[in-house]
């Protein structure tokens, strides 16, 4: 037989497909734990490169006995490929009761009689009536006279591919367009071999051969094209989707690799730089766009679950979302992947500030009342005492403020203190706490600062203060402060105690006349002297 015969072309074409097959099952093997349906998918590319081969050299045979011994071959894989791949798209819309060959076997029943019934042919004819050569064509090729069994094989393939077909377009409409364009590879990866076998019934292909092999070479081209196209066999399979549509929680599903395999509708809301485009890229390349405080971590510890809040500004508006990333597992525990679930948590997140600034926040004045002062302060204290850093504390009131409220009213007073922490706020370096210690009292915390630094600070504001009066209707109310500034020293002094030499040191300002500073020196109090 020489090669530029249509029969030596054909099985040319032929080869190459049971080659593509070949290939196709080495990936789906290579890349079995990323969909659960890849090991169907694997089995359905290795019996039809058993089919393909085999009828290759069907037709290069010169004989009878030759052609019966490959036909046999040939049904080692021909009747299994239709029931798999109805298990494949079954799994694919979300069908997965059936993922396992204990609860498939029922579709193999007659898969497996049809291959019985072939090799068994010569004793009961019931799969082939007689098997002869075709007197013709010059090249020995068969002709058949179907049996009883012939047909039943052919309606359960036929059933197999409608009902392949039924589920495909059952879930057209509900899906997004990127799995809309695998359905379209799968469904010609159905129709295209179904119609090739009709033509072979109806006795319309050349030379009466069977065109459903080299049909095949062009199905798995598609499947190749579709793989790396639109990650065919690897996205989540589309029966989930109306579920992820359908929650108002923002959700991802990565693979192993941390790529974006899927993503509803709430996620693309929150990440609008997500599209169909982004299937496939990096979950960094895409949370980077949107979250202010950086990337989130998914867990480098594939056993556990991780949590965290992040802050994320989009439209100029500021949002909270709890991001919870779980492992995905598969059936048999494998770990298949993560799902990111983001939970907008925004008004809580908000109350929870509003409650944090309601117990750290003084509300006349919007600075730390004296609770949280307290706190911070001895935070401060414990970290100088660590670094041998210098720390002072500053108490101060303003003088005769009953006799403000009493003369102008509490609203007026409310003001003066306003008044005087604005004053404060201006003056004060920025590292400085602030604090109503309280009623007209208030509190600083100067840390890196000496006694004769806190001191001209205190000089500053006290000179400020007095030199900016306050204006109520268009009257100006002088105001003056008497301060107190003491330094810790050792680790066993407590806050309480420094604070109280302060205070001290203070009253030793009001004592003296008020509207003055004095420093308490490891007990020795005496008046501050500009230098």
């Amino acid at each position: 037989m020489t090669m530029d015969t249509p029969i030596s072309q054909y099985i040319i074409f032929v080869v190459i497909s049971g080659v593509l097959s070949v290939l196709l099952a080495i990936y789906a093997y290579n890349n079995k734990n990323k969909f659960t349906g890849m090991k169907v998918f694997m089995w359905s590319t290795i019996l039809s490169a058993v089919y393909t081969f085999a009828f290759a050299f069907e037709l290069a045979s010169d004989s009878l006995s030759e052609i019966r011994f490959w036909l046999n071959i040939e049904y080692l894989g021909m009747p299994f490929i239709s029931p798999l791949s109805l298990l494949l798209i079954m799994i694919y819309v979300g069908i997965e009761k059936f993922n396992t060959f204990k609860k498939s076997w029922v579709f193999f029943i007659i898969p497996f009689i049809t291959l019985l019934m072939v090799t068994t042919n010569e004793y009961h004819h019931l799969f082939y009536k007689d098997l002869f050569l075709n007197p013709h064509i010059e090249k020995p090729m068969v002709d058949v006279i179907p049996g009883l069994w012939y047909y039943v094989h052919g309606s359960y393939t036929s059933g197999s591919m409608f009902a392949s077909l039924f589920l495909l377009y059952r879930y057209w409409r509900k899906t997004k367009s990127i799995y809309r364009k695998q359905m379209i590879t799968l469904a010609i990866g159905i129709m295209l071999p179904m119609l090739g076998a009709l033509a072979y019934v109806l006795g319309i292909t050349p030379l009466g051969m069977d065109p459903v092999p080299i049909l095949m070479c062009i199905t798995s081209t598609l499947y190749v094209t579709s793989i790396f196209s639109t990650s065919l066999l690897t996205v989540a399979p589309i029966a989930r989707e109306h579920i992820f549509e359908s929650m108002r929680d923002g959700v991802l599903v990565l693979n192993l690799e941390n790529q974006i395999m899927d993503f509803n509708g709430a996620a693309a809301k929150i990440i609008p730089a997500l599209t169909p485009e982004t299937i496939g890229q990096k979950l960094d390349h895409i949370w980077k766009r949107g979250a202010e405080t950086g990337a989130f971590s998914v867990g480098s510890d594939e056993a556990l679950d991780h949590e965290e809040e992040l802050k994320w500004v989009r439209g100029g508006e500021t949002f909270y979302y709890r991001i919870r990333s779980s492992r995905l597992l598969k059936s048999n525990g494998q770990l298949a992947g993560r799902t990111i679930v983001m939970i907008d948590v925004t008004e809580h997140t908000l109350l929870q500030h509003k409650l944090r600034y309601l117990a750290e926040i003084d509300g006349l004045t919007s600075i730390y009342n004296r609770t949280f002062f307290m706190e911070k302060s001895r935070e401060l204290l414990a970290a100088a005492h660590q670094s041998q850093a210098p720390l002072c504390f500053i108490l101060f009131d303003i003088d005769h403020f009953k006799q403000i409220n009493d003369r102008y009213g509490h609203s007026v007073g409310d003001f003066a203190l306003k008044h005087i922490v604005m004053i404060c706020q201006q003056f004060l370096p920025e590292h400085a706490l602030l604090g109503r210690y309280g009623g007209e009292e208030f509190a600083i915390s100067l840390p890196s600062t000496t006694l004769e630094q806190a001191g001209q600070t205190a000089e500053l504001l006290r000179a400020e203060i007095a030199a900016n009066p306050l204006y109520s209707s268009a009257k100006a109310i002088t105001i003056t402060a008497s301060f107190g500034v003491t330094q810790a020293r050792t680790a066993d002094i407590p806050l309480e105690m420094l604070l109280s030499e302060a205070d001290i040191a203070l009253y030793r300002s009001k004592h003296t006349g008020r509207n003055a500073v004095h420093l308490s020196n490891n007990g020795s109090i005496h008046a501050f002297q500009q230098k």
